[in-house]
């Protein structure tokens, strides 16, 4: 890795006082990457450019942000998703305010990511972290849409990942259709699970449907010693209350 200020205090350095001055330059060059947190000479012509360094929770977001967006609209599935890989990640409130806010700049769709997904394909447990909580935003609408599928496999790629390997790791993700969580789930069946009546307030309405997923959600159960079987189990409810949420904003228009 070229950190860039060392390399320009090393040479300064050396230009001016030869061995001893390159060292010097050098130490004071590494200082200075290390407080902008200059990875890169990419990083250095952002900081020029007065553009904020993202950090790699920061990265993570904006691409949450880019998938939220992607079919052109961000519903509360993503905004629920997003609050729950921050209580993942255990971030701090200036943390989830950073999170947020690359969140939002990830929805212009406009961010260059490159060179932020080659420094975490150096760190492949961060990098497949990474594709599972990105598989996770795109089944918060309870559907994986084409544009969703193509970015997360650009993503992949770009960590290191074949095309291949990251289509199989979406297999894990994927809706399937079952009975419930079909088409045509009904729009009394989706009050019952949620367990509103038809007459409550959209907060209410949101409150529940929050609750529930909190509770439910089968990433609680990984790591847990839950059977394969109860994982799934909670996978299918969780796309459940995904749709049930989705008929009930849709008949009452919030």
């Amino acid at each position: 890795m070229l950190w860039p200020s060392t390399v320009i205090g090393a040479g300064a350095g050396f230009a001016i006082a030869s061995i001893p001055g390159a060292l010097l330059g050098a130490l004071l060059g590494q200082a200075m990457d290390r407080r902008l947190q200059l990875h890169s000479w990419g990083h250095l012509r952002e900081r020029l450019g007065g553009r904020p360094v993202l950090r790699d929770d920061e990265v993570l977001f904006v691409l949450l942000g880019r998938l939220a967006k992607s079919d052109g609209r961000v519903v509360e599935g993503h905004i629920q998703q997003a609050r729950q890989e921050m209580q993942r990640l255990e971030m701090s409130d200036p943390a989830r305010r950073r999170a947020i806010a690359a969140f939002n700049r990830g929805k212009n769709g406009r961010e260059r990511l490159g060179r932020y997904l080659r420094r975490l394909k150096q760190q492949p447990h961060a990098a497949e972290g990474v594709l599972r909580a990105c598989l996770r935003m795109a089944c918060a609408d309870g559907r994986v849409s084409r544009q969703e599928r193509e970015l997360i496999v650009q993503w992949g790629q770009a960590l290191g990942w074949s095309a291949a390997k990251v289509k199989a790791l979406t297999q894990d993700y994927e809706p399937q259709k079952h009975a419930l969580g079909s088409a045509t789930l009904a729009y009394p069946d989706a009050l019952k699970l949620l367990g509103v009546e038809a007459g409550a307030a959209p907060e209410q309405i949101k409150r529940a449907y929050r609750r529930l997923l909190s509770r439910h959600h089968p990433d609680k159960l990984v790591g847990s010693g839950a059977s394969p079987e109860r994982v799934h189990e909670a996978t299918e409810f969780t796309r459940d209350l995904h749709q049930a949420y989705s008929v009930i904003r849709t008949r009452q228009g919030f």
